[in-house]
């Protein structure tokens, strides 16, 4: 009978919870899962589910509710509490075993404070003392934990409370993880007055079983070897070995409508593609020119070139853990792709213009296929000359969600690309991920901004590029040009057993229209399905190259544009080319001098025109802050205290200043601040959008 006792229980055990069985996780076991690409193709063993702590605005509460776009994401916290005599603000409170994989956050103090970043604290499995603690900045950005990539910051470092700063240092823990920030600047949620703290927590939850080691200071020396080669790894974006180059390849001239596939007839699994494209023009044809790939008779890939290698249809070099576009031209990634039986790869030409592959190349490896294997996935999706803010001019409003998919079955999501075109000069990035897990009536992920999802903050422009996030090229952040954003999981893969939805709002700043194009990259097992299906017609639209290629430009007939006139001379005050979309300025621009005074003259240069006698016509802004002025051409006062004051609301006026003889030389423009309104807000602007010269006979 003893002897039954003990087969029956070796067998409940091994028909159990692999959990049982499973190396402890620790925080050498995550650095080391980190630098392996090859995990995130296999369902994980432990198990975990991923989501995400943020600040995300609390009047968000129900989907599609009345505060479903809510916006104010800064100060809100779980709750505060009293620990050794301390306030301290919740921002993380998870039961274990799990572990933090990825903290994002960005910060300022009140307005004209000597600000002073508050702190954090990370209390492990119910201890009354942190296991980290310091100033958040040090812990997050500022290497106090690790050097980088695995903690720096996003943008100038001059300018600390505008960047975004990133640690994807794993903090694992056995039982219990909770995140406190204590400052005395901190006023209430969401209040504009005091401190504002934006965060995201994204942590891993194991399943029940999972022998978890929690993180101690003592890792840091214990771990250093490891620690030091993988920071290391990261740091160079080390490819090792990717797999063996077929001899088959891709490249050739693809005329349009032609395909060029290398097929792969054994089991295996993709290690790295690289692709290089030559054409008249190249831009057009990274949108235009598809790659697809097929898994055991299945196409689990549809995109285009340059949207699935992080770059979108402008050239723009960077380097990341799982790709890289090089200064050559030349685009790779490093994704594992397994495959049972066969698998294919092709280039199709759905332009109307001749491509050159110059470099065509596909590497492979070995792959055991088993029941915990999955197939890699990528889907791209535009939204062409999509209207922004639905209507209304009310900021805010009229945002909506774009989805970047939405998979029915089994799989893990491990990244995205965003390309956009911007139809304006403002930010179009205010919008929160939203992302459903295994049919949640409420998304276990709702972020913070665009912007902060993809690693940066404060809707900064430059370029920068780190392992698991990037931004290639930012110049549309806030003008109507292009921008790419790109976000790759690693430890903060998110897996799913059901379905996975994931959301983008689409909140801008102005009334617009835009470019708005995600790509989205998922693991998933045999019989999955999505929502992503090729999309042809939108792949062959032209692709935007200016401000007009999105967004209809008003444009006054035979204007000489204000923003284009060369500036001579300025006694005071600063000048720019003010661009907007909510007023009606011609080309959406107008010269703007602010910061002058009453006696200061600007001085600007007319250009040549033919000589003879002309009416003068100008387009001129009014508002509340405007000034009274004088307005001279060569010498000769055409108006004179002439009012730019309104009370209500900025408004467009054209008006008829008079007749002035013009000579073929240079012409020389004056405007001389008097004054302002008494009931004008003493600012004492002026705004030049156009002049218009009509000859007299």
């Amino acid at each position: 009978m003893r002897n039954r006792i003990i087969l029956i229980t070796v067998l409940v055990l091994i028909s159990g919870s692999s959990a049982l069985w499973a190396q402890t996780v620790d925080f050498g076991s995550l650095l080391e899962e980190m630098v392996t690409r090859s995990n995130l193709a296999e369902v994980p063993e432990p198990y975990y589910t991923c989501r995400q702590a943020s600040s995300y605005d609390r009047g968000t509460k129900e989907v599609n509710g009345p505060g479903w776009f809510a916006n104010m994401d800064r100060s809100f916290f779980i709750r505060d509490e009293t620990n050794n005599g301390r306030k301290e603000f919740v921002l993380m409170d998870a039961d274990g075993p799990g572990s933090v994989v990825r903290f994002w956050g960005t910060w300022h103090g009140p307005r004209g404070s000597t600000f002073k970043n508050g702190t954090l604290r990370v209390y492990l499995d119910g201890n009354k003392q942190p296991t980290i603690e310091g100033p958040i900045r040090d812990i997050v950005s500022g290497g106090m934990l690790v050097g980088k990539p695995l903690s720096m910051g996003v943008s100038p470092e001059t300018e600390i409370e505008r960047q975004g700063h990133n640690l994807y240092m794993p903090i694992p823990y056995a039982k219990h993880c909770k995140v406190t920030y204590e400052s005395d600047e901190i006023t209430e949620p969401g209040a504009r007055n005091g401190e504002a703290l934006y965060y995201q927590i994204d942590y891993r939850t194991y399943d029940k079983g999972t022998p978890v080691k929690s993180f101690t200071m003592d890792d840091l020396t214990t771990y250093r070897s490891v620690l030091a080669r993988v920071l290391m790894q990261l740091s160079r974006c080390e490819r090792g070995t990717t797999g063996r180059r077929l001899d088959s390849t891709l490249e050739g001239r693809l005329e349009p409508g032609q395909k060029r596939a290398i097929e792969i007839a054994r089991p295996g699994a993709i290690r790295e593609i690289s692709i290089k494209l030559n054409a008249e023009d190249l831009e057009q044809a990274f949108r235009s020119t598809v790659i697809t790939i097929d898994f055991d008779g299945t196409q689990t890939v549809w995109c285009p070139v340059g949207d699935f290698f992080g770059t979108g249809h402008q050239l723009h070099p960077y380097r990341s853990w799982y790709s890289e576009v090089s200064q050559d031209g030349s685009m790779s990634c490093f994704w594992v792709m397994p495959f049972e039986k066969n698998a294919s790869v092709a280039i199709h030409n759905l332009g109307e213009q001749p491509v050159d592959i110059i470099l065509g190349e596909v590497r492979t490896g070995r792959w055991n296929w088993d029941d915990r294997s999955q197939y890699f996935h990528a889907g791209w999706h535009l939204l062409s000359k999509v209207s922004t803010r639905r209507g209304s001019d009310k900021a805010g409003d009229g945002a909506f969600d774009v989805n970047y998919v939405e998979v029915k079955g089994a799989g893990t999501y491990v990244g995205d690309q965003l390309c956009i075109f911007n139809g304006s000069n403002a930010w179009w990035g205010e919008g929160d991920e939203k992302i459903f897990v295994d049919g949640e009536a409420f998304p276990s992920h709702i972020g913070t901004g665009t912007e902060d999802y993809y690693g940066y903050a404060w809707c900064r422009g430059e370029y920068f590029a780190a392992p698991f996030h990037a931004q290639p090229c930012g110049e549309g952040n806030n003008q109507p040009k292009f921008s790419e954003n790109c976000r790759w999981r690693g430890l903060d893969a998110i897996p799913f057993k059901t379905s996975l939805k994931f959301d983008m709002e689409l909140w801008h700043w102005h009334k617009t229209q835009m470019n708005f194009a995600p790509t989205a990259m998922w693991y998933a097992r045999p019989g999955s399905q999505s929502n992503r299906k090729p999309e042809v017609d939108s792949a062959q639209l032209p692709v935007a190259k200016t401000q007009d290629d999105v967004v209809p430009i008003y444009r006054v007939k035979g204007a000489l544009e204000g923003e284009a006139l060369k500036i001579l001379e300025k006694s005071d005050g600063t000048t720019e080319a003010q661009g907007s979309t909510q007023w009606r300025w011609s080309g959406q621009q107008q010269l703007w001098w602010k910061y002058g005074k009453p006696g200061d003259e600007l001085v600007l240069a007319l250009g040549k025109v033919k000589a003879g006698r002309y009416r003068v016509k100008a387009g001129l802004t009014k508002a509340k802050d405007y000034a009274i002025i004088d307005f001279a051409i060569n010498n000769k006062t055409l108006a004179k205290d002439l009012d730019l004051y309104h009370p209500d609301e900025v408004i467009m006026t054209e008006l008829e200043l008079g007749d002035c003889e013009l000579k073929a030389g240079e012409n020389r423009i004056k405007v001389t601040i008097k004054g302002c309104h008494p009931d004008a807000v003493k600012s004492y602007m002026f705004g030049l959008d156009y002049l218009l010269l009509e000859p007299i006979q």
